[in-house]
């Protein structure tokens, strides 16, 4: 038993060597290659019908053990499989010995090299069957009790004589099929048949016959061994999959592109409904309908601390001493009193000081774009388009005939009118696309609120200044206003457009 157990430990630790080296890198740690992902190792625990097909005829034995495997890619895996059990005989033998029977008690090990048939169909994602075949060598540890005449007492006639073939080890070569059927994730049952053949002399001594010393019976004892087979799959089901054989190659890819997809959807989420996709949006959770500049925020044109969607004064900014309630409504206005007329002109005046006077601030005089110029803080809308069109929408007449309003109440601002596109189409398609979208917005101010045409700067940008980085996305077809530096000029249209420069 010693021997049998010594045995044992020494082959699977054999075996084990080549699994650990394909799954450790430096220093112990796992690598993969590849997409091929780091799947689970199996471990199979098995029983069945054991046999000698040798000289003597077989009755029903009885075997079991366990096996562990390894898949090294969808196709082939390594399995190390040991097995034990006893083997029986009786029946007619050779005609020198036409009545004998035997006993056999075996042990072996075997390494086997599996090929899977699975993954040459590519329709599914995970197979529920397994067919495989393998082939291996190995060696065994067996022991043989068994009768036979003795002859060489002259004065008694023949007799049975019980004798023993004792334990010894000897090499094997090893074949086998089976098929496997998945019960989930994590487990599978299944059949197969193995046949071992000896090699060298002792290969002939499983049924304890041999014609004379040196001589070997007419027929090599084969060892068989049909079995029924349950397999658990061991490893952290988080960061392995199953072991490949079971898995579709393209599954890797396919899973990619799902998540592409899911990650695509995610990206393109507007969970509060303002019209900044989540992924820009700094403030991802503002009230419905309120108004948010292009990177989501809740805008406070009067900073008075009362949102612009609340404000029923959203423009009026409180002095010092006045308090405003709720709705953004002074309620303890200045002796002046109320919302003057006198009042509007004082806040305009102070808003655009910079922008009017030149003052350090505002580069240049008279912009209001520098830093620190009141003007350059101030909300200015935008107004978007449909899939490849520069028509203005109806909804957006109110918001340009405030812009208009703005611009009549500081003649002496000018506004850099600035049209985009998404990136659907060609470079040069979208140059145009662009610029007339900017050239409709100007003159829908020109001729429909009377706002001379100096007084605004038609600038375009193409694909590469995409708000959004997805082809199509709403955001990126678009037209902006800012006010205007010294050094804005109008950009030419661009070339290559129709008669009607589009």
């Amino acid at each position: 038993m010693i021997k049998t157990l010594t045995f044992s430990a020494l082959f699977l630790a054999l075996c084990s060597l080549p699994l650990q080296a394909q799954e450790s890198g430096k220093k112990g740690k796992p690598t993969s290659t590849g997409a091929t992902p780091r799947n689970m190792w199996e471990l199979g625990l098995h029983g069945g019908h054991l046999f000698v097909a040798g000289d003597v005829p077989y009755k029903p034995g009885f075997g079991g053990g366990f096996h562990i495997r390894k898949a090294t890619d969808y196709i082939f895996s390594i399995r190390a499989d040991f097995l034990g059990g006893a083997a029986h005989g009786e029946g007619v033998g050779p005609a020198y010995d036409p009545d004998r029977y035997f006993n056999n008690i075996w042990f072996s090990g075997t390494g086997f090299g599996v090929l899977s048939l699975n993954s040459l169909r590519w329709d599914k994602s995970v197979r529920r069957t397994n067919l495989f075949f393998m082939a291996g060598v190995g060696a065994n540890y067996f022991r043989t009790e068994y009768e036979e005449y003795d002859e060489n007492d002259p004065n008694n006639p023949p007799q049975r004589v019980p004798k023993i073939r004792d334990w010894a080890i000897s090499p094997h070569a090893a074949a086998g099929a089976g098929i496997s059927f998945r019960l989930g994730a994590g487990a599978n049952i299944g059949l197969e048949h193995a046949a071992m053949m000896g090699l060298g002399r002792r290969a002939d001594y499983v049924d304890g016959i041999e014609l004379e010393a040196g001589v070997r019976s007419p027929f090599r004892d084969i060892v068989n061994y049909s079995s029924l087979r349950l397999n658990i799959n061991i490893g952290n089901k988080t960061k392995l999959s199953e072991p490949l054989y079971w898995i579709n190659p393209l599954d890797v890819v396919l899973k990619d592109i799902s998540n592409i997809k899911s990650q695509q959807e995610a990206f393109l989420t507007d969970s509060d409904g303002d019209g900044v996709v989540d992924a820009l949006d700094e403030e991802p959770n503002t009230p419905k309908d309120a108004i948010v500049d292009t990177k989501g925020r809740t805008l406070d044109s009067d900073r008075d601390g009362v949102p612009d969607h609340l404000d029923k004064e959203p423009y009026y900014t409180p002095r010092a001493s006045e308090i405003i309630n709720s709705e953004g409504v002074v309620i303890n206005p200045s002796p002046r009193g109320g919302v003057t007329e006198d009042r509007v002109k004082e806040l305009i005046d102070q808003a655009f000081q910079a922008y009017n006077q030149g003052a350090p601030g505002a580069p240049g005089g008279g912009v209001g774009a520098g830093s620190g110029s009141p003007i350059a803080e101030w909300f200015l809308p935008m107004i978007h388009f449909a899939n490849d069109s520069y028509s203005i929408k109806y909804s957006d007449y109110g918001t340009l005939a405030g812009v208009a309003r703005m611009m009549k109440s500081n003649p002496k601002l000018r506004l850099v009118v600035t049209g985009y596109t998404d990136q659907t189409a060609s470079e040069s398609y979208n140059l145009r696309l662009s610029y007339r979208r900017a050239q409709e917005v100007v003159d829908h101010l020109v001729n429909n609120h009377g706002i001379a045409r100096g007084r605004l700067v038609i600038q375009y940008r193409g694909m590469e200044d995409a708000l959004v980085p997805v082809s199509s996305s709403y955001m990126n077809r678009r037209v902006e206003f800012r006010a205007a530096r010294p050094d804005d000029v109008e950009m030419d249209p661009p070339s290559g457009g129709s008669s009607d420069g589009y």
